[in-house]
Formats: C-alpha cells, sequence, structure tokens
C-alpha cells in the first residue's frame, strides 16, 4: 500500500519544493543580474504568454478546435480588470512590514543584493489584484460560455476559426469605441489608450498563475474528462457512437482556455500600465498559434519551451543583430520557424512530456485470481 502524504492539487511536497526553489534562483539570482527590461521582455511576459498559449493548446492542440479568438478572450480580461483597479486600488492600502535580512559579502556573489527583503507587500493592493484577475478570467470565461454554445452548435472545424476571428475583430472594435455612445466607458479612453492602471504584477504573481495553470492542465488532461476531450479530436464520430457528449466537451475546453487567456490579459494590463485597443488586433492572434505549433500540438511541456524561445530569440536578435538590421528579426524568425516546420513538423516536443507533466504511471489493480495450483493471489 501507499502512503498517504501531503498533497496539494494533486502533487505532492517534492514537487512544490523543486517549485519554490525554481522561483527563487529566478528571483534572487537570475532577475537581479538582468536590466528591468530583459527581466520584463524575457522572463515576465514570458510566463503570461505561455498562460494564454497553454489555453490555446488545450482548445487547438487537445481538443482539435482550431480557434482566432484567444487574443479576444485576452483583451477581455485585461480591460475588464483594469477598470476594477483602476476606480479601487488607490483607496485600498494595508502595507506588511516583513524583514531585511543583510548579505554578507561572500554570499552576494551568488545573490547579486546587498540585502533581502521577505515579505515585504501591500496586502490590500494584492486582495484588489487578485480580485480583478478573477473578474476579468471569469468575464472571458462567460462570454466564451455563450459564444461557444451558439457557434459550436452550427459550425466546426475552419468555420470555427473563421468565427473566432471575427470574435476578435469585433472585440478590438469595441475597445477602439469604447469611450462612444450611450454605454460608454470614459475610463478605457477608447482609440487613444487606457492610461492610469497600477502596475501591481510581479513576477511573484505570474510565476503562481503559470504553475496553477500548468497543475490545473496536467490534473484536467489525465483524468476522465480530459480523455473525452481528447477522444474528440481524435475522432468526433467514433467519441459520440462511444456516449461521449461531444459538444459539451468542446464548450468544456473552450471555456478554459478562453479563462487562461482572461487571467493572462489582467497580468499584462497590471504589468505595463497601459492598453491599447490596437494591440490586441486579429495581427497578434496568430502568435499563441505559432508557439503552440513550434511548442507541439498537444503538448505542455513544448508550449511553455516555446514560449520563451519566442520571446528570448525576438527580443533578443533586437539586441545582438548590428544597428540598423534589428528589422530583420521578423525575416530571420519565419524563416527559422519554416524549418522547423519541414524538418520537425511535429514541434520541439512532439508528443514527449517532461517532469510533472508526463502520465502518471497508475497503481495496478489487485485482482484475487484462483491459482489452481496454490490458490495464490496474483496482481492484475
Amino acid at each position: 500500500m501507499h502512503k498517504s502524504g501531503f498533497r496539494l492539487l494533486g502533487q505532492g511536497w517534492r514537487f512544490w519544493a523543486i517549485v519554490l526553489l525554481v522561483f527563487l534562483v529566478a528571483q534572487w539570482i537570475v532577475m537581479p543580474r538582468m536590466s528591468g527590461f530583459r527581466n520584463t521582455a524575457w522572463i515576465i511576459f514570458p510566463c503570461i504568454m505561455a498562460i494564454i498559449c497553454l489555453g490555446l493548446n488545450l482548445i487547438y492542440g487537445f481538443n482539435g478546435q482550431f480557434s482566432l479568438g484567444q487574443w479576444g478572450f485576452y483583451g477581455i480580461g485585461a480591460y475588464a480588470s483594469a477598470i476594477i483597479t483602476y476606480h479601487f486600488a488607490a483607496r485600498v492600502s494595508l502595507p506588511v512590514e516583513g524583514i531585511t535580512i543583510p548579505l554578507p559579502g561572500l554570499l552576494q556573489k551568488l545573490i547579486p543584493v546587498a540585502e533581502m527583503q521577505l515579505f515585504h507587500f501591500d496586502a490590500g493592493k494584492s486582495g484588489i489584484l487578485l480580485i480583478a484577475i478573477a473578474v476579468g478570467g471569469l468575464l472571458a470565461a462567460l462570454i466564451s460560455l455563450g459564444f461557444g454554445y451558439i457557434v459550436l452548435l452550427r459550425l466546426g472545424s475552419d468555420y470555427f476559426g473563421i468565427a473566432t476571428l471575427g470574435f476578435t475583430l469585433i472585440v478590438q472594435n469595441l475597445l477602439i469605441n469604447s469611450d462612444q455612445g450611450r454605454l460608454a466607458v470614459l475610463e478605457t479612453k477608447g482609440a487613444r489608450g487606457m492610461v492610469g492602471i497600477p502596475q501591481l504584477t510581479s513576477f511573484f504573481w505570474v510565476f503562481v498563475f503559470l504553475i496553477l495553470a500548468l497543475v490545473v492542465m496536467r490534473n484536467l488532461l489525465y483524468s476522465s474528462t480530459g480523455r473525452a476531450i481528447i477522444s474528440v479530436r481524435e475522432d468526433e464520430v467514433a467519441a459520440q457512437a462511444m456516449g461521449i457528449d461531444v459538444l459539451k466537451y468542446k464548450v468544456v475546453s473552450f471555456v478554459l482556455g478562453s479563462l487562461f487567456a482572461g487571467i493572462a490579459g489582467a497580468l499584462y494590463a497590471h504589468k505595463y500600465a497601459f492598453l491599447s485597443p490596437l494591440y490586441f488586433g486579429f495581427d497578434k492572434s496568430f502568435d499563441p498559434m505559432i508557439i503552440i505549433v513550434m511548442g507541439g500540438l498537444g503538448n505542455m511541456t513544448g508550449t511553455v519551451i516555446a514560449t520563451f524561445l519566442w520571446a528570448i530569440t525576438l527580443e533578443g536578435m533586437r539586441i545582438w543583430l548590428p544597428m540598423g538590421f534589428e528589422a530583420w528579426r521578423f525575416v530571420i524568425y519565419p524563416i527559422a520557424l519554416l524549418l522547423l516546420m519541414l524538418f520537425r513538423p511535429q514541434g520541439i516536443m512532439g508528443r514527449v512530456e517532461a517532469g510533472f507533466l508526463r502520465a502518471p504511471k497508475w497503481p495496478r489493480r489487485a485482482a484475487v485470481s484462483a491459482n489452481r495450483d496454490g490458490g495464490k493471489e496474483t496482481a492484475v
């Protein structure tokens, strides 16, 4: 028998210890050695982008629905959360004074800071941020629920992709004209862009939500619900013949993927403190699609790896290329992607998962079978 120990969201204490170690190494060793721009472009933003791409991989990679609407739900989550913090964040403040630990000179060679600050944060603003993230994610999920039932009931395959692309265009045009008409939301300032958003997103928050997205998605996919979602991708007719409600599981994956996009949008809004409707156009909606194809459709590990490679490559070439040749990164990057698709069409990871994202090894069921010779119990 297996001993029951500490488990949180289906993961044991070793997993959470490794997660804590990764966070501490990134927070105290890696990020202090980088500039603020590189921290944002190479670490924080890829974490946000990975959450979006995991949601799209659930919709397209695991469930087989070609969708270009992820960027629209990303914008919904960003604006919905920003409106909440715009009104309430300045009114709530509950600072928590943590502890400050001075570091000796020898330890500063490993951790390049003079003193280590622990548990310094504003509990009031953190609470408002969490509420805003929840509202942004849930609003995106509710809209996708209605959109999913209406569209998925009538359209499928490529037609669904065109419908979701139209949805992204509708969202962008609504954001551009959001400060006009009877239902105007003046805080968004329409096409001029929304300013005055409190900058509350830190590496801690994007790391926490990325880990939660990975754990939730991993637990879902290796459950009976996840197997039903994947069966719809493999063969809708066969899945329906086995009694699986195809529409139900299409909607479930679409709503959960949109929830991830809404959460990522809220994190993005409170990192950059400015929102422009032009950023949420259909042309940017292809970025998550490129990333999940590059990492491997139906692969969570590949999605995370490809997201960081995508961000570091594009922003890194801006620095590494000679002055005046920065725009060439938009030529080099597509060529590299084309070569990847020619020589490894299954993506970077294919169907191979790494670490805790691998399929669990289920315990063998003990069955009693009468042995004709001695009547012993055998495991099946």
